[in-house]
């Protein structure tokens, strides 16, 4: 039985607001080329207001920061917010935070000329009511970017990818595939005008210890990975050495869709 929104955001904010501190130093999240060709693709102007939606530890708002003129900072977890904030302040003096519901933001639309979301989605229960409020916020012309994990199309690698994470973080509901991201778009009013899709290498050690809260939660995620059938061991490029596991590799899509023109 699929449990409900509010129980999957309440376990959000448990598992986020336990663990706020690994998230703003992960390096997964606080590394990347992505963050680099956030201003390279959005080219904001200088008085652009943006929206960072569940901005975690930050990254995206502090990779765009020195381009724009404000950012709003938007988490679930009051404790995210405050460990961001806590990191950000040393850089800039134009990130401000506000606790809100990615299905359900606190803004009147077309308020923002650019709204990013990195490396969070797969948290969302209704993912097509993200993306709406994303668009509604957004400006008309005025640009989404989204990164996110995604799942294969394959139906099987699907599920054992999940299962992966759902293992590993209780908080996880679905890394979605790139053809349900592109239907919720377009559904949405929003035109992909960039999109790039890279290979993430996932150190296994700190990415299982990041969210995991016991020993016995850990051997379980390792079962998972070590039950690899052929295809799953090939497609996560899963590398165990003496029994261990070193790391493995998922699919990440990096897209920016643009808000039609009335």
């Amino acid at each position: 039985m699929k449990e409900s929104a509010e129980a999957a955001k309440q376990k959000v904010k448990k598992q986020f607001g336990q663990s706020a501190e690994q998230y703003v130093t992960s390096s997964t999240h606080s590394t990347g080329t992505d963050l680099s060709l956030l201003q390279e693709w959005l080219q904001l102007a200088p008085d652009s207001v943006v929206l960072d939606i569940a901005t975690g530890g930050g990254h995206a708002a502090k990779a765009l920061a020195p381009y724009t003129a404000r950012i709003y900072a938007t988490d679930l977890t009051v404790e995210m917010l405050e460990a961001a904030r806590k990191h950000l302040d040393q850089y800039a003096d134009n990130v401000f935070y506000m606790a809100a519901d990615a299905e359900a933001l606190p803004f009147l639309s077309d308020t923002f000329d650019a709204v990013t979301c990195r490396i969070a989605a797969h948290h969302f229960p209704n993912p097509d009511l993200f993306v709406k409020e994303a668009a509604r916020v957004l400006k008309p012309g005025g640009r989404f970017i989204l990164i996110d994990n995604i799942s294969p199309e394959d139906k099987l690698l699907d599920t054992f990818v999940n299962q992966l994470e759902s293992l590993r973080d209780p908080s996880h509901v679905r890394s979605y595939a790139v053809s349900e991201w592109k239907e919720w778009l377009n559904k949405s009013n929003l035109n992909i005008v960039n999109e790039q899709v890279r290979r993430k290498i996932l150190g296994y050690p700190e990415w299982v210890r990041r969210t995991a809260s016991s020993a016995e939660q850990i051997q379980k995620v390792d079962a998972h990975l070590h039950s690899a059938d052929q295809a799953a061991a090939s497609h996560f490029s899963i590398q165990i050495h003496n029994g261990s596991i070193h790391s493995f590799e998922l699919d990440e899509w990096m897209v920016m869709a643009e808000k039609k023109e009335r």
